[in-house]
């Protein structure tokens, strides 16, 4: 992979990382429909690698409050009073939404990283997002706001979450979904979503910064790396700011439609190669 490619690929992952539309499937398919060979094990590490990228762009953009999340939930530990406060019930909110994946994640490591050498299946979780994201649409009644949120919410996007371990589910269309049936407002939901994945995307990148240790040319890598990461910080911020605008009126067929297109484009075409 060459820095161009690198720079391309990070745009793509900032882009699609918040957009419900999956960054992991983008980042199979556009080199597979751009006929660039790369190896699967690696386009997985830098997949995971370049959501750095992704995760700088949640810390500008939610920086305070994610600083009153951890506070408040420090200061519940210290006064013995975990819940005392929103922003600490929040906080462990989010700790049970993250659980799933993580023990999931874990359990599936090696069948996740196989799905990213078949496009054809890529294409077909497209569908599967298009499908979540149309459903959800439809069930949702969106009469609830986050302060409303409660246990069995949080474990429910969390199960939603899993889905997105396979390239082609997208994270957050998965969690905004899951956050939909459960009656939340689509900013609501969709706020929730991206606060939760960045313990995801922090773990994902640490399990794949020591793959990345294994790697016999580690140092000529560095900077491909780089390239992507700087790229998806700013096409990733500018996503966030755009689709919690559109939310609030918006809906999301329009994602889901666009899925349901790519899927099927891409099988197609893995019919005709």
């Amino acid at each position: 992979m060459n820095i161009w490619q690198a720079i391309l690929l990070g745009l793509v992952q900032g882009a699609t990382e918040f957009i419900p539309v999956s960054s992991s499937g983008h980042l199979v398919l556009v080199p597979w429909l751009l006929g660039w060979e790369f190896d699967p094990q690696s386009v997985f590490l830098f997949d995971v690698l370049v959501q750095w990228g992704t995760l700088l762009a949640l810390f500008a953009y939610f920086g305070r409050d994610l600083w009153a999340i951890v506070r408040g939930v420090v200061q519940g530990l210290a006064r013995r009073r975990p819940l005392a406060t929103a922003e600490a019930r929040l906080g462990w909110l989010l700790a049970v939404a993250t659980l799933p994946a993580v023990v999931f994640g874990l359990l599936l490591k090696d069948t996740v990283e196989q799905a990213f050498g078949s496009p054809p299946a890529t294409a077909v979780f497209l569908l599967v997002t298009a499908l979540l994201l149309f459903v959800s649409e439809r069930l949702g009644r969106r009469t609830r706001g986050l302060a409303t949120l409660g246990w069995g919410d949080a474990l429910w996007i969390g199960f939603s979450q899993v889905l997105s371990l396979f390239p082609g589910i997208s994270r957050s269309g998965a969690t905004i979904a899951g956050g939909l049936t459960r009656d939340l407002e689509r900013p609501a939901a969709a706020r929730f979503s991206f606060l939760m994945s960045v313990p995801a995307l922090l773990g994902a990148g640490v399990v794949a910064g020591l793959d990345l240790l294994a790697v016999p040319d580690l140092g000529a890598q560095l900077g491909v790396v780089a390239a992507g990461l700087l790229a998806a910080a700013i096409s990733g911020y500018l996503c966030i700011w755009g689709l919690l605008r559109y939310l609030q009126r918006g809906r999301l067929y329009p994602f889901a439609a666009y899925c349901a297109g790519a899927g099927v484009l891409c099988l197609v075409v893995a019919l005709l190669r």
